[in-house]
């Protein structure tokens, strides 16, 4: 089922909970997204879902708020009732920090279990009982390995981004899991793309599932203003920070951990708050500057493909591919951080002489033809992007 408008429905009328549409409306959420009004109903009734969407289409609430509702209380100790599975430790705080609230409203116990940061707070959480995990697969095999948790009691599990998990090279541990559910268990599966290795997952561990589609990447590309502008090198930080200074906020791309490193030390020289974000840093370092950047106190944030991997920030107003992505589905990927469930944003790419070609050959496989505009720090076009023709 394919379903481009958004509905006019409230999120009573689909089938969820006065309690939880009052917490909902109490954040100011009170129209589902079409991703929602699709997923919902039928999450609630107990079908296995297979969802098309892309991040940033509303569907941690499409499969959020069926698990809530459908997850019983009182999890014993280490044993879960019901499992979200996240190829990322980002996504992970971000599935957590949607749903939490929620579930507190409705006495549920929530816990994040993921890389980068010691076990002791997390076993100890589990061991006190949580109704739902939200977990990365390493982490979980991990903390099953050592006894501390079971997935024997999980009754509802929700792959989120399981294209993302394929590409990463997690299936082999999402598959270690599904053959570890000993009951039956209603599976909510959602996904950028439902091809290889997604649509044999779908094949064989989902039951009967109904399918909805919504956005696809296409839409989302076309509600963007793109720029391409050919830079010098020992221009391209002063470009990149005059961008970033006609903005809130500005999400910038680097190829390497090294390269997003120096290129927010470099920002912060001239006059920009910058932070990197890499799998090279702790933990608690990314997620201060998630929340930094989210919240605004941090004007850009420069990251590698991988960290991203993901990231749902609202009002990202620019995406700056400092370094031209490795290639067009990247360049889509990287682009969608902003313009986010329908709104709008611009998404400029630096380009050096030697990378012109392969600019255009990536231009070409996206449906794109914007010309390539050489462009220097002291052009005040770059303090107003939005709308230059």
């Amino acid at each position: 089922m394919t379903m481009t408008e958004a509905a006019t429905e409230s999120f009573a009328q689909i089938g969820v909970s006065p309690q939880l549409a009052e917490v909902l409306a109490s954040q100011g959420i009170t129209k589902p997204f079409p991703i929602q009004t699709l997923a919902i109903a039928d999450g609630l009734a107990g079908r296995d879902v297979c969802g098309k969407a892309q991040t940033g289409s509303g569907k941690t609430l499409a499969f959020g708020l069926p698990l809530l509702q459908r997850t019983p209380r009182g999890a014993n100790p280490g044993r879960p009732s019901s499992l979200v599975l996240v190829p990322t430790r980002e996504l992970a705080v971000q599935v957590s920090e949607v749903l939490s609230f929620l579930a507190k409203a409705i006495g549920l116990k929530l816990a994040a279990v993921y890389g980068g940061t010691g076990f002791d707070g997390q076993v100890k959480a589990l061991a006190k009982g949580v109704d739902i995990v939200v977990a990365t697969p390493g982490r979980l095999i991990d903390l099953g390995q050592r006894g501390e948790l079971s997935v024997e009691e999980v009754s509802i599990l929700v792959l989120d981004e399981a294209d993302r998990m394929a590409d990463m090279g997690f299936m082999p541990q999402v598959e270690w899991v599904l053959r570890r559910l000993h009951q039956p268990c209603q599976t909510l599966l959602f996904s950028a793309t439902l091809d290889s290795a997604v649509d044999r997952l779908v094949s064989r561990y989902l039951n009967d599932p109904v399918r909805h589609e919504v956005s696809c990447s296409q839409i989302t590309v076309e509600q963007m203003e793109h720029r391409f502008f050919k830079v010098h090198q020992l221009d391209k930080v002063k470009v990149a920070a005059e961008i970033s200074r006609g903005v809130k906020k500005t999400l910038v791309f680097t190829r390497t951990k090294r390269g997003a490193d120096r290129l927010a030390h470099a920002l912060h020289k001239e006059g920009i708050r910058a932070s990197a974000i890499h799998g090279d840093l702790r933990q608690p370092v990314r997620e201060r500057a998630l929340a930094d950047f989210a919240a605004g106190r941090l004007a850009v944030l420069v990251a590698t493909d991988v960290a991203a991997r993901g990231l749902d920030i609202e009002g990202v107003d620019v995406v700056v591919h400092y370094d031209p992505p490795e290639d067009h589905k990247a360049y889509l990927h990287r682009s969608g951080r902003t313009a986010r469930a329908g709104g709008e944003g611009v998404v400029v790419t630096l380009v050096l002489w030697d990378q012109e070609l392969e600019v255009e050959r990536m231009q070409r496989r996206v449906g794109l033809r914007v010309p390539l505009v050489e462009i220097f720090s002291n052009d005040v076009r770059l303090g107003r992007l939005s709308g230059w023709g």
